[in-house]
Formats: C-alpha cells, sequence, structure tokens
C-alpha cells in the first residue's frame, strides 16, 4: 500500500439556494478534490473547501499546502502504517486544517478498500444508518418560515437556524419558525459567532421565556472568546454547542475541562480530518460528553468520510451533515445514500463514492 502520487482537481456545484449565514453568503460550492494513488492501482478520495472565513483556507493556500509541503512528505510511504502516515501528515506543516483534512480522508478512503471494507465499519461500527438536519439560511422571517415548511415537506424533522446578524429580533424569526412547524420538529439555533455573551444570555433566556423548546444553540459567541463560552453555558438552560471555537483534540480537551460547552461540533476541515477527530471522540467518550459531527459548504464526497466517522462513532449523536442536500444537482455513485433526512450506510469499500464530476486533474 505504497502511496504513489497525489492529484489535485476542482468541482464546482451549483447550490439550491443561496446559502447565508452571519458570516457570508456562498451560492455555489467551489472545492479541490484529491485523488490519492497506491502502487496497486487503488484510488482515494478527499476534498477541501476554501472556508477562509472559518478555517482560513483558500483555494490556493489549500492547493499550496498540498502540493509543495504534504504531498512531498508523504508520497513513497507505506500506508500499512497508517499512524505513522497521519503523524507526518500533520506534522509537515502547522495549520491548514482543510488541506489535510482532504487528503486524510482520501488515505481513510484508500486503506479501507485496500481491507474491502467501508470505512465506518473499521471506525467502529456503531450505527448503521442516523439522520441529519436541514440548515434554513438566515433571511428575512417570511422566507425562513417558507424555508422551513418546505424542509419538513421533504420529511426533515430537524432544523438547524442561522441567526447572529440581528440580535434579539434573531428571537421573533424563531418564534415564527416555531409557530410555523409546530412543535413537533426540532429546532437547533446556529449564531455563527454573532453576538455577545451578555447578547447570548439575554437572546436565549427570550428563547426559553417564549417555552420554544430549542435543543441547542451553537456557538453564540466570537471562537476566541472561551470565557464568554462558558459565561453562556452557564448562565442559561438551553445546551451550548462549541463549533469554531473547538478544533483540535487540545482545544477539545480545553473546553471539556472548563466545561465551557455542553456538546461539541467535530468537522473534518477544523480537525485536519479523521485522524484527530476520533481522538475528539475518544476524548468526549471518556468524559461523557456529545458530539455533533457537521460540514462546511462541501459535496457528497467529504460529507460521505464525515458520516462514515458518525456511523463508526458513539460518541457522536448528532449529525448536521446537510452538504448533499443543499446542492441542485444529482447525487454521485457509490458510498452513502443521501435519502432527505436519513443517511443511510452501504457496503462499498472505504469512503465509497465514484464517479466524481472534477476536472483539470494534476
Amino acid at each position: 500500500m505504497r502511496i504513489e502520487k497525489i492529484e489535485l482537481g476542482t468541482i464546482t456545484l451549483p447550490l439550491a439556494h443561496p446559502f447565508k449565514t452571519a458570516l457570508r453568503t456562498v451560492e455555489h460550492i467551489h472545492d479541490i478534490v484529491v485523488r490519492v494513488t497506491d502502487n496497486e492501482g487503488r484510488v482515494g478520495y478527499g476534498e477541501a473547501p476554501p472556508t477562509a472565513v472559518i478555517t482560513g483556507d483558500t483555494l490556493g493556500s489549500i492547493t499550496c499546502a498540498i502540493e509543495e509541503f504534504i504531498a512531498p512528505a508523504i508520497v513513497g510511504m507505506d500506508l500499512a502504517d497508517l499512524d505513522a502516515v497521519m503523524a507526518k501528515l500533520n506534522g509537515c506543516m502547522v495549520h491548514n486544517s482543510s488541506p489535510k483534512a482532504a487528503v486524510d480522508m482520501a488515505l481513510y478512503d484508500l486503506w479501507a478498500k485496500a481491507q474491502g471494507k467501508p470505512l465506518y465499519q473499521l471506525l467502529g461500527n456503531a450505527k448503521a444508518s442516523f439522520e441529519t438536519d436541514l440548515t434554513i439560511s438566515v433571511n428575512p422571517t417570511e422566507e425562513m418560515v417558507r424555508d422551513a415548511l418546505e424542509a419538513v415537506e421533504k420529511g426533515f424533522h430537524i432544523l438547524k437556524i442561522k441567526v447572529g446578524k440581528e440580535g434579539l429580533a434573531d428571537v421573533e424569526r424563531i418564534a415564527a419558525i416555531r409557530e410555523a412547524v409546530g412543535p413537533d420538529i426540532t429546532l437547533r439555533v446556529d449564531a455563527n459567532q454573532g453576538w455577545t455573551a451578555a447578547q447570548s444570555v439575554s437572546i436565549i433566556k427570550a428563547l426559553e421565556d417564549k417555552a420554544l423548546n430549542i435543543q441547542l444553540v451553537e456557538q453564540p459567541v466570537p471562537a476566541e472568546d472561551i470565557a464568554g463560552l462558558k459565561f453562556v453555558t452557564g448562565q442559561v438552560d438551553t445546551p451550548i454547542l462549541a463549533d469554531e471555537a473547538v478544533f483540535s483534540p487540545q482545544d477539545a480537551a480545553n473546553l471539556i475541562t472548563i466545561r465551557a460547552a455542553d456538546y461539541l461540533n467535530i468537522k473534518l476541515m477544523k480537525t485536519g480530518g479523521i485522524w484527530n477527530a476520533l481522538k475528539i471522540c475518544k476524548l468526549a467518550k471518556q468524559h461523557g460528553m456529545e458530539c455533533m459531527i457537521g460540514c462546511m459548504l462541501e459535496s457528497q464526497i467529504s460529507v460521505a468520510a464525515s458520516a462514515h466517522l458518525c456511523a463508526g462513532q458513539s460518541a457522536i449523536t448528532m449529525a448536521d451533515l446537510d452538504g448533499p442536500s443543499l446542492c441542485a444537482t444529482p447525487p454521485m455513485a457509490g458510498g452513502p445514500r443521501f435519502d432527505g433526512a436519513v443517511i443511510a450506510m452501504t457496503e462499498d469499500p472505504g469512503i465509497g463514492v465514484r464517479d466524481i464530476p472534477c476536472r483539470d486533474w494534476h
């Protein structure tokens, strides 16, 4: 299983609707795809989106990191010693979590294919299917209500409501959505770092006073404001999910130690891939903390890798893997089946996605 070559390409897919958060507006996916080939001709695939406002990674930096640092460090290594390869991958440069994640998942894809098994079975085999939420972008209230009702009609039972741009006005927006969808739909709220600690407490308490039954609030304060995150967690009854505040296993350990959040959101583009994500899962399980698996604006390739991690690990009890559902294009062949709200694992070896509409391999 010697790593022979690493190639890059690009993939562009339109979104069904513009994706709007407190941080950005995006109308299409435009990502780097990684193809790793071993000495027996097997191929593994990975993907990295440029999410500069969160990870700092751009199309140019992703390409440079892989071509000039990661590939020279690991080409020629034997993937049979997976830990050695992953240690080299993570040690060849600091930061650059998205390019590391793309190569990491391509290596895991290749590693599992060599064993003839779907990756999730090698990662723990915790569950064969699970349910994801669907994101409702931040828009005028009437549009968000319409989008929420449309999602429910499509069979989604969990909605993730993007807010964070209008302070206390977000309360009425969420209340309108709750009234429209009824009491049986699970609502998650994601402020994307859009509030201060004091605002967060005021807004979340207002949601509680209105008995809107919010499952959790995700990253209410800026990522660097760990003290603020801990303050909010201690002041409200609604569980708080740390997202941008947790990239590495060390970040996770720090948050767990001071109980700065109730849950952790794992995203491969933050952790640098599956290898480090597994370490976070282990920490969370040791401390009885549940995790969510999330994604950036990614195609089916890397979301499938996250699905395998979710299916493999019992510490991951919640999923926000709606990337393929947000795309306006038909699904790719192979790998997990994205059937509306339900993601079902298959017996395809590795991550399983194939027939990737990628161009410009080099």
